[in-house]
């Protein structure tokens, strides 16, 4: 079959999720589906089965798809940690820390790991499904990009144009792409589609009557705007979120700080209609909340010193019920954390936590990166480790009357665990089935965009002759 991408008019045009309802439309069909992004920017990342480190987009993609998720989805991913520097992951392994003007001059290299990822995907599965970054015609980048134009013209992919419509200038959007568009991405594009419309479908029907006749490209479908309510793909999806409260019995504290990372352990908590989950971003008064939660952290020390500037330092301090940390957060917990080679920092330093826990966190190659089952708080636990941080007395889990913490991401997945912390804090809180309800949202949101777009007419063009 044709590989297929799927670029956007623009960041935040909805790549990810058209990506994702697709892997699983095909896989609802018996196609083999490998999810894939060259390049992907964000500290939201997790843990294949190999050990190796991905975009946590790939790997909800790759859940959709009903496949393991594997390093080779997403062969490049750039961490942030101020500054100009990024982490550099390459095959899911740190590769370096640098600045992006020198991450660019390693272009060269880096194309030759990506086809690699992507020819080898090509070979085990039935269908490789591309993710674009960000607009697919900055002029100014082509020669220095990844996900769009270098695997447009290297696989000569079938390409669909995702255009938001909620931002306004949906046309303009997609006339300036279409014409800015290299040769070969335009020659291969299959259609457009129109993403997040709100109201009566039939209001836009002219829209692509004008899309067809005056852009010369057909209309795949037109998507409603549909709120999917796990998986955010950054930080900006967190701060959109609408949470679906019903009978509240527990307000939780969460505290954004602006290393927040790996912040996929919110979703099973906003989905919860008796969680009411607030995002602190300054020093606010915490003692009306129930629980105040310490999320990852990209750069803790630096996350620290913004929580003392900020004064949410002594008023966590202060706080006298439940403090959970998880990874970063839960290093924040610790006596004194010190990263003399500056691995996860732009200079090397030491600074003070909260002391709660007592023990020490060091800063060591190699990262740990581990997936698979823990016990953790008596419980049968599956998640993943993702961090440098070591600490020598607890360097899994901690766990006093009031404290409680550990490195192992997704531990509230699991109903078990989670439904007995919360009614230790409250004895009427119920819970619920986060599994299923994660199955549901992803097959929904599906089954929508296939009523929206012919799946039928999309597998006809991938399977003619190559």
């Amino acid at each position: 079959m044709h590989p297929l991408a799927v670029f956007g008019t623009s960041s935040d045009a909805g790549k990810t999720t058209v990506t994702m309802a697709l892997c699983r439309l095909f896989a609802d069909r018996g196609i083999r589906i490998a999810p894939f992004k060259a390049q992907n920017v964000s500290n939201n990342s997790a843990v294949t089965p190999e050990g190796r480190e991905i975009s946590r987009a790939q790997c909800f993609q790759a859940e959709a798809a009903r496949v393991a998720p594997s390093h080779l989805f997403n062969p490049v991913l750039l961490k942030s940690y101020g500054d100009s520097s990024v982490q550099v992951i390459v095959n899911g392994l740190v590769y370096k820390n640098q600045s992006i003007t020198s991450y660019y001059d390693e272009m060269t290299s880096l194309k030759e790991h990506v086809a690699r990822a992507f020819t080898q995907l090509q070979q085990d599965y039935d269908l490789v499904i591309a993710e674009g970054a960000g607009s697919p015609v900055e002029l100014n980048l082509l020669d220095r990009d990844l996900s769009n134009s270098f695997i447009a013209s290297t696989f000569k992919t079938k390409n669909i144009l995702v255009a938001d419509i909620e931002r306004g200038g949906v046309f303009a959007s997609i006339y300036g792409t279409l014409e800015l568009m290299e040769p070969v991405m335009r020659e291969n594009l299959i259609g457009v589609v129109i993403n997040k419309f709100r109201g009566d479908r039939r209001f836009f029907t002219d829209g692509e009557r004008i899309i067809k006749e005056r852009f010369g490209v057909p209309v795949l479908g037109v998507l409603p705007y549909m709120p999917l309510n796990i998986d955010m793909e950054d930080s900006q999806s967190l701060q959109n979120y609408q949470q679906r409260l019903g009978d509240v019995k527990i307000r939780i504290a969460v505290i954004t700080y602006p290393g927040l990372s790996n912040y996929n352990d919110l979703d099973v908590l906003m989905a919860d209609s008796e969680l009411d989950v607030e995002l602190i971003h300054a020093c606010r008064p915490l003692q009306a909340f129930d629980m105040v939660l310490l999320p990852g952290s990209k750069t803790v020390m630096n996350d620290l010193r913004w929580l003392k500037s900020q004064g949410l330092f002594n008023e966590i301090k202060a706080f006298n019920k439940p403090i959970f940390g998880l990874c970063g957060g839960y290093q924040m917990l610790c006596q004194n954390l010190n990263d003399p080679d500056a691995l996860e920092h732009n200079t090397p330093g030491m600074v003070t936590g909260f002391g709660f826990i007592d023990d020490d966190v060091i800063y060591q190659t190699p990262k740990v990166l581990a997936n698979g089952s823990y016990t953790l708080f008596g419980y049968a636990i599956k998640g993943y480790e993702i961090h440098y941080g070591r600490m020598n007395r607890y360097p899994l889990y901690y766990q006093s009357q009031q404290i409680w913490g550990t490195h192992v991401h997704g531990l509230f997945d699991d109903d078990d665990f989670r439904s007995s912390y919360f009614k230790a804090i409250n004895p009427a809180y119920k819970g619920y089935g986060y599994k299923d309800y994660r199955e549901t949202e992803i097959q929904q949101f599906a089954d929508r965009v296939g009523e929206a777009i012919d799946i039928r007419v999309l597998l006809g063009i991938l399977r003619a002759e190559l």
